[in-house]
Order: structure tokens, then C-alpha cells, then sequence
């Protein structure tokens, strides 16, 4: 009878021995096969939304925005390969975290006490990074919304100026001083992007109050239409400035405002040449600015 049960031991731990280990290698060999289907099937969502293309627009305000707000630009394939490797790191973590765990059920080693320190150390460990964590999510949604990206002119809040690096922890601007700022992206309330899509400005040109309010809208909108038939303005206009009218009379002065729709980031020089040749033109036309007030006191008082 002992032999009996000996023998039968024995067979059970042959059995064991041999089972476990081939079991084992399955489940690695399963893994590794699941990762690699899912990094395939990752890095061909990534190539699609790399090349995807867009219809053509016709209109030149049509192209410009297309470009401008990254439909066909390398930030957009910047944007997929940065999600790309997001998804392959979160994949192979998952993956080779439950492989882990089934191949130590499969030995006999208790999960049960280890799960439970684990999520007794994650609680603690969720406290203590809790900031990290924030500051992490909100760099994968900024990205996956494209609200911002590198090159483009934002406000945070806190800081004004050009994004120079963003990461998934914080975004790296440098304001018109030079100053650079590393502003976390867990921080960030509210972004005013100034870069997106298309940028508009304002070009007010005063004019004495006993001038031609007619003449000057005429020679305006003769300025107007000449920056948007001359290189290289046209190509930063989306289209025609349009001359609005008169947007105020205060102090002996009648204000004409200028509304110019633009490639963003190319409304600062635009205006300045829509002022520029303004002044040329009204000084051509005799359109007189106003005139100050004298300060102090006068000769002979």
C-alpha cells in the first residue's frame, strides 16, 4: 500500500513537472504573440492618421487654414506618433502585468496577500504622486485635443509666449523678454491659443475731425486692396483686409478701423505695413491727422 501511494506521488510530480513548465511557456509564448498583434495593429492606426489626407480647398483662405491648424502638417504626425507610443507602452504593461500574475498562479504562489500589498503601496503611492498623475493625464488629453503645439503663440495663465517643447509632465514657452517658462500641464486652467486656425487684426488710423470722412475710407480701401495683391502679404492674408468704417470721434479725432483676417502669427507685420502705407497714402490724398492740443503756456501770455 505505501509503495502504492509512493508511486502515485511520484507520478503526480512528474505530471507537474513536466505540465507547469509547458503551460508556463504557452502563456509567455501567448504574450508575447498578444503584444505583437497589438503593437501592429497600434503602429497601423498611427501610419493611417500620418497619412491622412484632407480635400482640397480652393480658396486660398481654405488652404491657409487647413495648413494652419495642422490637417497636413508635420505637427499632426508629430501628435500621432506621440499617442502611438503612448498606447504601445500602456499595452505592453498591461499585458506582461497579467502574464506576470498568471504565470505565479500557475506556480502556487498566493496573489491573494500580494494584491492586497500592492494596493496598499498604489493608495500610498497615489497620494504621495497625485500631482504627477495629474500633471500626466493632462498632457495625454492636451495632446489627443491638439489644443496646443510646438511653435504656436499661447496664454496659460500665468505666462505668455511661444511653446517650445511639451512634453506629457509640462510644456516649455519662451515670452517675447526671452524668459523660458516650464509651466506643468496639471496646472494649466484655461489656454488661449493664439496660433490656432487663423489670427485677425485691427489697424485704427486717426484722422482730424473737419477731414474728408469719405476721401480717407476711399484711400484706405485702396490700401487695402494693394497689400492683398502684393507679395509677400497675400500669401499671410486670408483675405481682403475689409476697411470697416468709422469705429469712434473723441478729442477732435474721427478713428477708421481696418479688420485684416491672417496666417496666424503674421498679424503683427501685417499691420504694420496696412499702417505704414495708410499714412503714405492719406498724406498723398491731404487727409490731415488730428492735431495735438498745445501744452503749456503760450507765447506772448
Amino acid at each position: 500500500m505505501p509503495l502504492r501511494v509512493a508511486a502515485t506521488d511520484k507520478q503526480s510530480t512528474v505530471e507537474w513537472a513536466i505540465g507547469a513548465p509547458l503551460m508556463i511557456v504557452c502563456i509567455v509564448l501567448g504574450a508575447i504573440a498578444l503584444r505583437w498583434i497589438v503593437v501592429r495593429a497600434i503602429d497601423r492606426a498611427v501610419h493611417a492618421m500620418e497619412n491622412r489626407q484632407t480635400p482640397e480647398r480652393s480658396s486660398r483662405a481654405g488652404r491657409a487654414l487647413r495648413q494652419a491648424t495642422g490637417l497636413d502638417s508635420q505637427r499632426r504626425k508629430q501628435r500621432a506618433a506621440t499617442m502611438g507610443s503612448i498606447l504601445r507602452s500602456v499595452a505592453t504593461i498591461l499585458i506582461f502585468s497579467i502574464t506576470a500574475l498568471t504565470v505565479m498562479a500557475r506556480l502556487g504562489v498566493p496573489l491573494a496577500p500580494l494584491l492586497a500589498s500592492a494596493g496598499v503601496g498604489g493608495v500610498a503611492i497615489g497620494f504621495g504622486a497625485q500631482s504627477l498623475v495629474k500633471d500626466f493625464l493632462s498632457g495625454i488629453f492636451m495632446i489627443m485635443e491638439d489644443q496646443y503645439g510646438v511653435g504656436d503663440v499661447i496664454d496659460t495663465g500665468e505666462a505668455i509666449g511661444t511653446v517650445e517643447e511639451v512634453t506629457l509632465r509640462v510644456t516649455r514657452l519662451r515670452d517675447a523678454q526671452g524668459v523660458v517658462w516650464y509651466v506643468r500641464n496639471g496646472e494649466i486652467l484655461r489656454v488661449g491659443n493664439k496660433s490656432q486656425g487663423y489670427a485677425t487684426t485691427f489697424v485704427d488710423i486717426p484722422i482730424a475731425i473737419d477731414q474728408s470722412t469719405e476721401r480717407a475710407l476711399q484711400v484706405l480701401r485702396r490700401v487695402a486692396a494693394e497689400v492683398d495683391d502684393e507679395s509677400p502679404w497675400k500669401e499671410r492674408l486670408l483675405e481682403e483686409p475689409v476697411v470697416a468704417g468709422v469705429e469712434s470721434m473723441a478729442n477732435g479725432a474721427v478713428t477708421l478701423r481696418i479688420i485684416a483676417t491672417c496666417v496666424p502669427n503674421e498679424q503683427y507685420g501685417v499691420a504694420r505695413e496696412i499702417r505704414e502705407r495708410a499714412k503714405m497714402a492719406l498724406d498723398e490724398a491731404g487727409v490731415r491727422g488730428p492735431q495735438l492740443p498745445p501744452y503749456g503756456p503760450t507765447i506772448g501770455t
